[in-house]
């Protein structure tokens, strides 16, 4: 028993040893300690202001460690309202063909506030409004058919609450023009379409609010947004798309939503509901309904730099494709739904052999699409769905075609999904119609349930409605060219965080366990 005990003795004394030899220590640095401050410096060019990096124990020092306490506690305790929308209401707009095919509302900036027509764009994460314009679409109603009221120009002199951004600003880190922390933040957005881009500076400004409890009260209120100040644009932005701004609503740091979650205002979520009218409404903090179905969302190169999502098989009717599983892009500023070649063959293949058994493939050389059919009006046919299946079995379904009104007693429909060259998707507004999209940056899912949309403050859908053609459709012949009005994902930067982990145990370690078991187990 006494050498049991000394050979329980010994090898417990080489386990402690051994972890001992294996602890990992990391050094605490304070958030404005002389070391940070070199290392922030290290990454930019020039010193720091002592305005972003206040002196040791000085008011400044004190009061901003107090703004930081209280920005944690408001995570903690939870955000202040339920779900805030614009000021001007939750109403998502659509003009069709007329303003590209994207989906817009109304927003008010500034004291006194200024209203602004701005896309909304999941895709990319800058709001950015034509201002002090040197190269701006033009923003006269009459320029355009669908508008009853001019579009605005931003003048920052005109606010009494604007602020300039300059290169010390902890929200400037990703310009590539600060020569100094003194410098004013430039910025620089190149889109994917048609050489598109928006540059200027970086404006600080209020954002006009109106809140919405679970008790149907309402109050207006006003949040801290950062914004880009569009004195020049390109592209598409000079010919139809976007002439008053895009709001950026992706999950950098930038965005909207993310700036209203960091104010404790909401919850780090919103949704995005397309009715079938082509209206709809943004909401945020909504954080969707407890029947609705999620998938997770997917790193890009360690980073959570845009809304990828992981589809597991695509199903057109009754029939799911083997090895037609791809990663999405989900994306707002896409009028269409782009697939990867592979997947994108398998699935047009399958829909046309369904489809062929009553409907005749024709070539409509004025669509961008490929797959157009037409059909007798007196062959009762349904056209296959289309089913997205996640993991854990969950199911997005949509019917991606558009049906032309019948003429001469037949009628044509194509189906809208486009091949692109990436190694991944692209899940456009066509596929969002008629569903309550949900972002959840804070549980980092995709949340979709069936809606119509209805605004917050009625039980009927009270939306802006798009210039009618008679009644019927609006006929795509106008559509934009089959490139899409997408805005590319963010470049995301490889990670360099260390793979080292304190759990981590040798395997010399492993066996001194194993032998002090065995031990036990003989005593």
């Amino acid at each position: 028993m006494a050498n049991c005990a000394l050979l329980l003795l010994f090898i417990a004394s080489l386990f402690v040893n051994c972890s001992l030899a294996l602890t990992l220590s990391l050094n605490l640095v304070h958030r404005f300690s002389d070391e940070a401050k070199s290392l922030w410096e290290s990454r930019r060019t020039g010193n720091v202001s002592a305005k972003f990096w206040p002196p040791t124990n000085s008011l400044k020092y004190f009061q901003m460690l107090m703004d930081y306490d209280l920005k944690r506690r408001r995570l903690n305790i939870g955000s202040k309202y339920d779900v805030l929308f614009p000021s001007e209401g939750s109403q998502v707009i659509f003009f069709g063909n007329e303003f590209n095919w994207l989906h817009y509302t109304w927003i008010d900036l500034g004291t006194p506030s200024v209203p602004f027509l701005v896309a909304l764009d999941v895709g990319s994460d800058l709001l950015w409004v034509p201002c002090d314009c040197i190269q701006c679409a033009p923003l006269s109603a009459n320029y355009y058919s669908v508008l009853d009221r001019d579009l605005s120009e931003y003048n920052p002199a005109l606010s009494s609450t604007s602020k300039h951004l300059f290169c010390g600003h902890q929200l400037c880190a990703w310009s590539t023009t600060c020569k100094s922390a003194n410098d004013p933040c430039t910025y620089k957005r190149d889109y994917y379409s048609d050489n598109t881009s928006t540059s200027g500076f970086m404006i600080e400004d209020k954002l006009q609010l109106t809140s919405f409890s679970k008790h149907g009260t309402h109050s207006l209120l006003q949040a801290s947004v950062v914004f880009g100040c569009g004195r020049k644009q390109s592209g598409s932005y000079l010919d139809g798309a976007a002439p008053d701004g895009v709001m950026g609503l992706g999950p950098g740091n930038i965005s909207v939503p993310t700036l209203l979650a960091q104010e404790g205002l909401v919850r780090n979520t919103f949704s995005l509901c397309f009715d079938n009218n082509g209206s709809g409404r943004i909401l945020f903090g909504d954080d969707g309904p407890a029947t609705q179905q999620t998938t997770q969302f997917l790193p890009l190169f360690g980073e959570f730099a845009a809304y990828f999502i992981g589809v597991e098989s695509f199903c057109v009717g009754s029939s799911c494709l083997q090895r037609s599983g791809f990663q999405a892009l989900v994306d707002s500023g896409s009028s269409f739904t782009y697939l990867p070649a592979e997947v994108y063959k398998k699935i047009v293949f399958e829909f046309d052999k369904q489809v062929k058994v009553n409907a005749t493939r024709i070539v409509l050389r004025e669509l961008p699409w490929n797959y157009c059919y037409n059909i007798s009006t007196l062959v009762s046919f349904n056209i296959p769905s289309m089913q997205l299946v996640f993991p854990l079995n969950q199911i997005f379904i949509h019917d991606p075609v558009y049906v032309l009104p019948a003429n001469q007693g037949y009628k044509v429909f194509c189906l809208t999904l486009e091949e692109t060259d990436e190694d991944y998707g692209v899940i456009g507004q066509n596929l969002m119609v008629g569903y309550r999209m949900v972002f959840d940056r804070e549980n980092l899912k995709l949340g979709w349930s069936k809606s119509k949309c209805l605004d917050i403050n009625s039980s009927t859908t009270e939306h802006a409605k798009p210039p009618s053609n008679n009644g019927n459709a609006k006929s795509p012949i106008a559509l934009p060219p089959t490139n899409r009005q997408a805005i590319a994902p963010t470049a995301a930067r490889t990670s360099s965080k260390s793979s080292l982990s304190a759990s981590h145990f040798s395997p010399l370690l492993l066996l001194l366990l194993a032998a002090f078991l065995v031990a036990c187990w003989i005593c």
